[in-house]
């Protein structure tokens, strides 16, 4: 089993930055993908970034050139550095990752991102 905790959400104003972590807890050899997702208010959830062990990154078009992922392997840790943003950016904010085997992803509970005008 796999537990992720999100952490690092918060309020910040438009053309700000904010940086999310998440760490994996429990059977962390089996991660593969770890990424970010996102949901806004009356959105459905979108990808944000996502990276794979060996370091191949996808970014979901709204934020390419703003937000950046990366990947601490030895602690378990995923991160998002938020730049540049935006009140479209408001959103709460879900870590993902997906395991060798697994025919599932897992979830972490999400936090929230609120950027004002």
């Amino acid at each position: 089993q796999v537990q992720l905790a999100e952490s690092g959400g918060g309020l910040v104003q438009a053309g700000g930055s904010l940086r999310l972590s998440c760490v994996a807890f429990g059977s962390t050899f089996s991660i593969s993908v770890m990424g970010w997702y996102r949901q806004a208010p009356g959105k459905q959830r979108e990808l944000v970034a996502r990276i794979t062990d060996g370091g191949r990154i996808n970014y979901g078009d709204s934020v390419k050139g703003r937000f950046t992922i990366s990947r601490d392997n030895a602690k378990h840790t995923v991160y998002l550095q938020m730049s540049s943003l935006t009140p479209e950016d408001t959103g709460v904010y879900y870590c993902n990752c997906d395991r060798y085997g697994a025919p599932y992803a897992v979830w972490g509970q999400g936090t929230l991102v609120t950027v004002s005008e």
